[in-house]
């Protein structure tokens, strides 16, 4: 694999936005990942819509759409991307963890791998967040890229 070099730094190594005004306007898709790992009892609870808090699913999924719209805001050196999608799956892998995955969507100059993953995220914590009064030792865990597709570098998917 050649040497990629960091686009975020300039020739004199200080930290800078990536000039993308001449790049092309091409589809642009990526799935990230998190994972809540807890007890038994917490992901029957957030699962089943049993917390004090209400339905953590819903206020999870919705979090995560937030927080993708908000990505630029967030990570200092990201563009604004007009999204034309965005959802996040919440489905329990097992007994003591939860999977989220998160798909964002756009045609623009730049991806959004970002958003993604900061969807997945924040949707992993808002269930921290929904279930930490029954079970603090609740673990995020697993954020990452999955698959991305669309522009220069073309397509990646996580090896199994």
């Amino acid at each position: 694999m050649a040497e990629a070099s960091l686009t975020h730094l300039n020739e004199r190594g200080e930290a800078h936005i990536v000039d993308i005004g001449d790049k092309a306007s091409t589809k642009r898709r990526a799935v990230a990942q998190a994972r809540v790992i807890a007890q038994p009892a917490t992901i029957t609870a957030i699962m089943g819509g049993s917390l004090k808090k209400g339905d953590a699913l819903a206020v999870a999924r919705i979090a995560g759409i937030m927080a993708a719209k908000k990505t630029a805001e967030l990570i200092p050196l990201c563009h604004p991307i007009p999204l034309t999608k965005v959802s996040v799956d919440i489905s329990a892998e097992n007994d003591t963890a939860i999977r989220i995955e998160a798909t964002a969507e756009t045609t623009g100059q730049t991806g959004v791998e970002m958003e993604a993953l900061v969807a997945a995220s924040t949707a992993a914590l808002t269930l921290y967040d929904m279930a930490k009064a029954i079970d603090r030792a609740m673990v995020v865990t697993d954020i990452c890229l999955l698959e991305k597709s669309g522009g220069k570098s073309g397509d990646f998917t996580r090896a199994p």
